[in-house]
C-alpha cells in the first residue's frame, strides 16, 4: 500500500524585512521519524509553523499525499490527519487525566459509550489508565508527554510533529519518550521532531535534515 508523504517545497519566509527561512525542502512518509535539526535562530521553528498552518510561507508549497494545502489553516490539516504536540505543556492541570482525554473526544462525531471506549483505550495503550483519576498536575514530566501524545492521537493522524519532546523531562523519560515514538511508527505514523537535543533526537530518527541560517 503506498505510504501517505507530507511534503515541503523550497519554502521561503522573511519577517521585516529579514529572511528567516531561505528555500527549505523536506519531506516524511507515514512509518518514518524524521529529524529537523539546527541551532536557535536557524528556522527550524519558522518551518514547523509553515508545515502545521500556524504561518503561511512567502514562497512555496506544502503538500500533503500530491494536495497542495499550502492555504489550509490549522484545523483543516487536522482533518486530513496533521497532527502536533508543543513543547509548552498542553494538557489542563486541574482536571484529572480522564478529563482530559474526555474533553477532546467530545469534538468527535461519536458516542458517549464510544468515547469512553476510546479514552480507555488510548490510556491502556500508554500506561496511565491507573492514574485516571489523578489531577494531571501530579503527572510526571514523563506520564505528561504519555497523556500528551495520547491525545494527540484522537484524530487518528497520519503525521504527528512534535516540538521539542526531549525538553523539561528527566533522562528516565527521555528514555521513556524515545519508546513511544518508536511505537507511533509501528503505527504508521509518519513524526517529525525538531529539538534541541541532536543526540538523542539523531538516536531515533531514520532521517535528518539541518537547518543553519534558514
Amino acid at each position: 500500500m503506498k505510504k501517505g508523504i507530507l511534503r515541503l517545497e523550497n519554502i521561503e519566509k522573511s519577517f521585516k524585512g529579514r529572511t528567516v527561512v531561505a528555500g527549505v525542502s523536506l519531506y516524511a512518509e507515514e512509518g518514518e521519524i524524521v529529524g529537523l535539526l539546527g541551532p536557535n535562530g536557524a528556522g527550524k521553528t519558522t518551518t514547523f509553523k509553515c508545515l502545521l498552518g500556524f504561518l503561511k510561507p512567502d514562497n512555496g508549497k506544502v503538500i500533503l499525499n500530491g494536495e497542495d494545502i499550502t492555504k489550509l489553516p490549522v484545523y483543516e490539516r487536522a482533518k486530513k490527519g496533521i497532527s502536533f504536540l508543543p513543547q509548552e505543556s498542553s494538557i489542563f492541570r486541574d482536571l484529572t487525566v480522564w478529563e482530559n482525554i474526555m474533553m477532546f473526544l467530545e469534538f468527535q462525531d461519536i458516542t458517549y459509550q464510544e468515547m469512553e471506549r476510546k479514552a480507555t483505550e488510548l490510556l491502556r495503550e500508554f500506561n496511565i489508565l491507573h492514574l485516571k483519576d489523578q489531577k494531571a498536575s501530579t503527572l510526571s514530566g514523563g506520564e505528561r508527554r504519555r497523556l500528551e501524545i495520547a491525545r494527540s492521537l484522537i484524530i487518528n493522524p497520519s503525521f504527528l510533529l512534535l516540538d521539542e519532546p526531549f525538553a523539561g523531562v528527566d533522562p528516565v523519560s527521555v528514555k521513556d519518550i524515545n519508546s513511544l515514538i518508536k511505537s507511533l511508527v509501528a503505527k504508521d505514523i509518519g513524526v517529525i521532531i525538531t529539538d534541541h537535543n541532536v543526540r538523542e533526537t539523531l538516536k531515533i530518527t531514520d532521517r535528518a535534515y539541518i537547518i543553519a541560517h534558514g
